[in-house]
């Protein structure tokens, strides 16, 4: 939140992230900084908000090259798609259309039992439920529709709901939007429940980062006055904007979409449904609820049709959410005897262990680098974010979002510049940074920094820059990582060497070099074979649990086999994160191919 005050008088408080240099250019963070008086503020380019990357690289080279729409390239970068193969298709609400006899002094149920009579034939539904809203208009809407309506049917909780009647024949039209709902980012889908089509897709920053970058600082956030209540505000008022803006760009109406399914961790999850998150961040870390029953979505504030239903993938713990769950569903792992590793790279840099007949889990709160924060460059990954580093006959070469002039650096670029400084020894394995004849080294202070972009050749008129702080950052944030890997390794008995697949999640999986993730201490070093991207799978388990009651049965499953290992209280932990604060790690055995290469 850098931004340059022109005029105007403020109070601002200091802090490490403006350098001297910027300050006196009137460089304040806006967050740390009160207006006193009318103020002209510039927003430099590196601070602005830009369109955030959902899609994969060959989706969008397809989407260039114009072989198919945008919302075909969402079921491009599905790995897995809801279907018979997989799972059964049972949406959470499903729409049919029914012609009811009419009564007789032959046939003379009630209304509503002859409703439930007609619902159920060629169908198994043992238990079902209807509300007083429903039953009272119910008498007038059938004779009026000439005994010809549709009924939106639920499914909540086990019981079979009737959400909706109509009159005529609406069943064509049935709508749900799936959520992953991320600290840094939200992405909505628009799904027809139907067809299993994916109709659009959009994405926003969380605003909670206003009010703290990580889940922690959200939730003592949340415990002052109103805290709670704006935390939950800034979610909701985001997915209704989504919302609203997906069902008008296809000429629907937001009384159209009848199911919303959640993913989110343990935090997001509470925030969204307004739900204290105190006792989560305090000894012994208890959420108020992991496996959340259906409910309306009005209640949270949801706007769609006032009776659409809101479901939310089960949380596993404290920090270990519904997006690990809908993750490994996704994944697959689950199906498997094989033993696989699921990585989740975002801020909370959650890390899962098993086969189908257990898992562990834990979260290395690794911060929020790879996502671009906590770099004196960062952004997020945007058009202008520089995602690859490489070094060629001599000569620093950058790969940005967009082909444009550089922005900042985003996780996957800055992974890419420590691999690449360090082969090519322009910093050493501890970080600091040394002498170069490919790169411009300049200091300031007793800071060192690597310039990636100089002035006129950057997208913001100033120097791009990786410098000693940020190097540190990355190499405490790929620590946690790799000891949690190492941690689970540990708790369950076996090695690295044991593992068949390794599957990465996350924004930034989908542009991670692994090598360089490798050669960084990030990955453990095996095969690159074994490793395979999924992108963002939150979004694709909240996709297959709403079209599939199976699908959100196994993720019910999965959270509930489970084991959380709390890092906090794990003893080897704080010593062998230590370790891992080298390039690659303290102990290069540990990866024979980047030993080779130094």
């Amino acid at each position: 939140c850098k931004v340059i005050i022109k005029k105007g008088s403020h109070r601002t408080e200091h802090s490490g992230r403006i350098s001297e240099k910027e300050r006196k250019k009137g460089y304040v963070l806006a967050c740390r900084t009160t207006p006193e008086s009318d103020l002209e503020v510039l927003v430099p380019e590196e601070s602005r908000l830009g369109g955030i990357e959902i899609l994969t690289e060959a989706a969008k080279a397809k989407r260039l090259a114009g072989l198919y729409t945008p919302a075909e390239e969402i079921e491009e970068e599905h790995p897995h798609k809801t279907g018979p193969k997989i799972f059964k298709h049972g949406p959470l609400s499903t729409k049919i259309f029914l012609e009811l006899s009419p009564p007789s002094m032959d046939d003379n149920p009630s209304d509503t039992e002859r409703l439930f009579r007609e619902i159920r034939k060629g169908r198994d539904i043992p238990v079902m439920q209807i509300g007083l809203a429903n039953i009272k208009k119910l008498p007038r809407l059938l004779r009026e529709s000439n005994w010809k309506i549709t009924v939106t049917l639920g499914n909540r909780n086990g019981t079979t709901e009737v959400v909706l009647i109509e009159p005529g024949n609406h069943s064509k039209k049935n709508l749900g939007i799936a959520l992953d709902i991320g600290t840094t980012t939200i992405v909505a889908y628009l799904i027809d429940l139907t067809t299993q089509k994916v109709l659009g897709a959009k994405a926003s920053y969380n605003p909670q980062v206003d009010f703290g970058e990580d889940v922690i600082s959200r939730i003592i956030y949340a415990e002052k006055e109103k805290g709670l209540e704006k935390l939950h505000h800034a979610v909701i008022d985001t997915i209704n904007m989504l919302t609203y803006s997906l069902t008008k760009e296809q000429d629907l109406t937001l009384d159209d979409v009848t199911a919303v399914m959640c993913a989110g961790n343990t935090t997001m999850t509470h925030l969204l449904l307004k739900i204290d998150p105190t006792y989560i961040r305090k000894d012994p870390y208890i959420p108020a609820v992991n496996f959340m029953p259906v409910i309306r979505a009005a209640e949270a504030g949801i706007k769609v049709h006032p009776r659409g239903l809101l479901s939310c993938l089960p949380s596993i713990g404290s920090y270990v959410g519904g997006d690990i769950t809908s993750g490994i569903l996704a994944s697959g792992m689950d199906n498997t005897k094989e033993l696989s590793l699921f990585i989740d790279l975002g801020t909370n840099g959650e890390v899962v262990l098993g086969n189908r007949e257990y898992f562990m889990a834990c979260s290395t709160s690794a911060g929020p680098c790879f996502e671009g924060g906590g770099l004196s460059a960062g952004i997020r990954a945007m058009k202008g974010a520089i995602q690859g580093v490489s070094i060629k006959k001599k000569t620093l070469s950058l790969e940005t979002i967009g082909g444009v002039p550089p922005k900042g650096i985003c996780g996957s670029g800055a992974i890419d510049a420590l691999s690449v400084f360090m082969e090519n020894k322009i910093i050493d394995r501890s970080g600091k940074i040394k002498e170069s004849a490919v790169c411009k080294i300049k200091e300031e202070g007793k800071v060192k920094r690597i310039v990636l972009a100089d002035k006129p050749d950057s997208g913001t008129g100033k120097d791009i820059s990786i410098d000693e702080n940020d190097i540190k950052n990355i190499i405490h944030s790929k620590g946690a990582i790799y000891t949690g890997i190492e941690t689970l390794l540990k708790e369950s008995g076996f090695k690295k060497s044991d593992l068949k697949h390794v599957f990465i999640a996350g924004g930034l999986g989908t542009s991670l070099n692994i090598r360089s993730a490798i050669n960084i201490g990030l990955l453990p070093d095996l095969p690159e074979e074994k490793f395979e991207f999924l992108g963002n799978t939150s979004i694709i388990g909240a996709k297959m649990s709403i079209l599939s009651s199976e699908a959100m049965e196994k993720a019910h499953s999965i959270a509930s086999k489970i084991t959380y290992i709390d890092l906090s209280t794990n003893p080897a932990f704080m010593n062998n994160y230590s370790a891992a604060l080298f390039l690659p790690h303290t102990d290069i055995d540990l990866f024979p191919s980047v030993k080779e290469i130094l």
